[in-house]
């Protein structure tokens, strides 16, 4: 029976490496695979999948007014054997909605990558929906500079300080975000209001 898994971690866990090399295990065994994100995430480009630590792969950017059902259904005689979706906090409730579909109508597995929360602690409404609907749930950890578990996505402002305001969507790596526990991510932010 297929399952909809969610992979989440927080930046720097290796989410996108995760993604690709379980592309490269399905294509390995000559399955064919459906590499999509959202078309919001242009960071390393609008059709490529890349990780930190240099894996990339060709993937088809959708965007948020596409119906994932519709174009699998449309897609029936090419069938996937599996779709991955990487930065899946960015799809819509309903593209989840449609993921999960797929695999109770298909019996295709879908695994999808993504972040739990955003900077300010708070779910986004993919991995929301992800939550409450996935089969299988899996946090891929990292590590704070302290030692601890990374929790939070701190997002950081030009001089290094931790940010607790602005946009829930910022596309950015190493030099915008920072894995932290909460503990530290606290201190942070303590930090930052007593100056």
């Amino acid at each position: 029976m297929a399952k909809l898994y969610f992979r989440y971690g927080t930046m720097g866990s290796s989410k996108s490496a995760q993604a690709l090399i379980t592309k490269f295990n399905y294509e390995e065994r000559g399955m064919r695979v459906w590499l999509v994100k959202p078309a919001a995430d242009t960071r390393d480009g609008r059709d490529i999948v890349k990780s930190r630590i240099g894996l990339s792969a060709p993937a088809e950017a959708i965007g948020a007014d596409v119906d994932l059902f519709a174009v699998f259904q449309e897609r029936e005689r090419e069938f996937y054997d599996v779709i991955i979706a990487d930065e899946a906090q960015f799809f819509t409730p309903a593209q989840i909605d449609a993921l999960r579909h797929i695999v109770d109508t298909y019996n295709v597995p879908v695994f999808c990558y993504g972040l739990r929360t955003d900077f300010r602690t708070k779910l986004f409404p993919g991995s929301m929906r992800l939550f409450e609907i996935a089969d299988s749930i899996t946090e891929l950890k990292t590590v704070c500079a302290c030692g601890n578990k990374a929790m939070v996505n701190a997002r950081l402002a030009e001089d290094g300080t931790v940010l607790t305001q602005g946009e829930q969507i910022l596309l950015g790596g190493n030099e915008s975000y920072l894995p932290m526990c909460f503990k530290c991510w606290e201190k942070a932010i303590q930090k930052e209001q007593e100056t």
